[in-house]
């Protein structure tokens, strides 16, 4: 399989890639505190995994509402900027691309990162979901997630310049662009599903209600950085968190019609990866396929041999990979090459702590 699709080059909006692979974004948890501050550890880290052809950032808050979970990075403030630019650069450096994943959690959150104890969402429902929280004692656990407080109709105004800021200061930061994180039961996808949105003003209701936040975010985005340097992730398949919306499908394919007119780069689906999970029908591909002639990157505990039967097939562009990119740094190498994989020796080394289960995985030649 040296041969693969998965290692010719491609064209993703104004970048030229080394190959088809990119890295999936991961939360680990590293940052710098207090503040969120993004380090020199990170940098290790990402540069590491610079032969990627893409690396996407781990889920990057816009703004302190927009937190989640501890010591996950923000972008909105100045000493937040300049310690990715420490990251941007030594990928660089190693000749890799990278994107910074920008995110608001909206529900997916806990009391304790809001000054006034509530995280926001488009209706106050909670999401029968738990975050990440470390407490005084510096100990992180799971926490359940509140019920929300619903969003004021001028409130949803000053995220979208959230979201415009945060593309500017990550451009700003050296990153070659931006994935708009519209997946996984955050705010974004939190609008697109009715069973999340119970509003009745013009963010709410219908379909062409519900993707409305969505179409005015990645447009203010476009506006700022550029829509050939702007990719957003959609979650069609999953129903965790409170999420499961049979609709939901419909709702992003006529979302993508708005996508294909701004002339984003890509459309990122994060799909379900756990057994038994939804599968992704090749209906839905073949009509996202039809509709938008950017480029369509999957992840979903994918293959060398699964990823090369989708790009072969013509729906797919680009297949990411998450956990396996963790313990492999060197993850593109091994799998051109046909070598043996190292496995994550341990599991709480996932969120937070220090090099240890994140820049001390071996590259293959390591080994022999």
């Amino acid at each position: 399989m040296s041969d693969s699709l998965l290692f010719t080059p491609h064209q993703l909006g104004a970048a030229v890639l080394p190959n088809r692979i990119a890295m999936a974004p991961m939360t680990r948890s590293r940052t710098t505190q207090p503040g969120d501050i993004p380090n020199r550890l990170m940098a290790e880290y990402y540069a590491q995994r610079a032969s990627a052809g893409l690396i996407i950032t781990e889920a990057t808050q816009i703004s302190p509402q927009g937190k989640g979970y501890s010591f996950t990075p923000g972008i909105f403030s100045f000493e937040q900027i300049q310690g990715w630019r420490l990251i941007t650069q030594a990928v660089h450096a190693k000749g890799g691309k990278i994107y910074s994943q920008l995110w608001h959690v909206g529900r997916m959150s806990h009391p304790s990162f809001h000054d006034d104890g509530q995280p926001v969402a488009p209706s106050a429902i909670a999401p029968d979901a738990q975050v990440w929280v470390v407490d005084e004692d510096g100990v992180g656990s799971m926490q359940d997630c509140p019920v929300p407080r619903a969003l004021e109709h001028h409130e949803i105004q000053a995220i979208i310049e959230d979201y415009r800021q945060a593309a500017i200061n990550a451009i700003e930061a050296g990153f070659d662009g931006v994935e708009i994180h519209a997946a996984n039961g955050y705010l974004i996808d939190q609008f697109l599903r009715s069973t999340s949105n119970h509003r009745t003003d013009e963010y709410g209701g219908s379909i062409e209600n519900r993707i409305r936040f969505a179409i005015e975010i990645v447009e203010a985005v476009c506006k700022a950085v550029g829509a050939e340097n702007v990719g957003i992730r959609l979650a069609p398949f999953i129903t965790q968190r409170g999420m499961n919306d049979p609709s939901v499908t419909e709702a992003i394919l006529e979302a993508t019609k708005h996508f294909q007119r701004l002339g984003i780069a890509y459309i990122h689906l994060a799909e379900a990866d756990w057994d038994d999970a939804p599968q992704v029908s090749p209906q839905f591909r073949t009509a996202l396929r039809e509709m938008f002639t950017g480029s369509i990157m999957v992840a979903g505990n994918y293959t060398h041999a699964t990823a090369h039967q989708l790009l072969q097939a013509g729906l797919v562009d680009m297949v990411a990979f998450g956990r396996p990119f963790l313990a492999n740094p060197d993850l593109p190498y091994r799998l051109q090459h046909q070598l043996p994989l190292n496995v994550i020796s341990d599991p709480t080394t996932l969120f937070g702590g220090n090099e240890t289960g994140y820049t001390d995985y071996p590259y293959y030649n390591q080994h022999a």
